[in-house]
């Protein structure tokens, strides 16, 4: 497998290394408009090949399309970041005209590529690459709901005070800090409810730093996350190289699922070698069919400023 990664910043290079970690590509492509930049990025990462144990090549281009040639997956995580005090859709302005060039000459020479955005504002940039190309929408991937569902794992582990492993949970709903949707009440502990240890105000607490997970680390870091950003893409890109059929939390055009049509918003969809192979229609209770609504209401808003 074919990977290329648009974009060698912080996020950009996670990505990469994850994905080079787990050994399942044959090759990366990192490309950035900055001169040498992603060329010094591969070449710092293929410096970690035979301490890091990987086989994966990473290369790197400078705004050179062609190097890209015959990609089967493509992320693009080019774009300004976050600053402190900035919402994800005040980057729309500058990230729209730069996600939509950038997957035109991504599909010029990879006409068969699956596109994943990482561009915020995500659901709106998932929606403007909806707009602008005639690929089929099972090959668009928003990564948003799988970096916000890790990020809600690791405060129920947190609130818990056990290993992130032993729970399970999930987040619907935009990238947004308004928009999530942590889905606390069907979240699970080794299978059982965690509200078998949790009270209802330590769960509330849950939910909303989850909420806030992305801002949360902007005001410690100064720019946006990368870690995790770049390991929930390296999870898309894995189960569709290995077509797993992983349920991951992702944006996707949505046709009448959940009641919603035409907007690009985090469901749980069954991850493959085609991409979205189907969206998974779970059951809501009122309270968090209300509050989806409310969050397609917001990503509606945004992307109405695509205008």
């Amino acid at each position: 497998m074919k990977v290329t990664v648009v974009g060698a910043g912080a996020v950009g290079a996670s990505c990469a290394e994850y994905i080079a970690i787990k050994n399942f590509a044959d090759e990366v492509v990192l490309v950035d408009i900055k001169e040498g930049y992603a060329e010094g990025k591969a070449m710092d990462l293929m410096q970690c090949a035979s301490l890091n144990g990987f086989d994966t090549k990473i290369t790197g281009a400078t705004n050179n399309y062609a190097a890209t040639a015959g990609s089967d997956v493509a992320v693009i995580t080019s774009g300004i970041p976050r600053k402190p005090g900035m919402t994800r859709e005040e980057l729309i302005g500058i990230n729209a005209g730069i996600v939509k060039t950038v997957s035109s000459s991504i599909l010029e020479h990879s006409p068969n590529a699956i596109i994943i955005v990482v561009s915020n504002p995500m659901d709106t940039m998932t929606c403007l690459v909806h707009k602008s190309t005639n690929i089929p929408k099972n090959r668009i991937i928003g990564m948003g709901g799988a970096l916000d569902s890790a990020r809600f794992k690791y405060r129920l582990s947190e609130a818990l005070g056990c290993p992130a492993s032993d729970v399970d949970g999930m987040v619907i709903g935009g990238h947004s800090d308004t928009g999530m949707v942590p889905l606390i009440e069907k979240a699970t502990r080794n299978s059982v409810n965690v509200s078998e240890f949790l009270d209802a105000a330590r769960m509330e607490e849950i939910v909303q730093a989850t909420k806030v997970g992305g801002a949360t680390l902007t005001g410690l870091l100064g720019t946006s996350a990368w870690y995790a950003p770049g390991a929930a893409v390296s999870e898309i890109v894995k189960a569709i190289a290995l077509d797993s059929q992983k349920m991951i939390p992702c944006s996707a055009l949505l046709e009448g699922e959940y009641d919603l049509s035409g907007l690009c918003i985090g469901v749980p969809c069954i991850i493959g070698k085609n991409g979205i192979e189907r969206i998974v229609e779970v059951s809501l209770s009122d309270a968090e069919k209300a509050h989806m609504q409310s969050s397609a209401e917001g990503v509606s808003k945004t992307n109405a400023l695509l205008n």
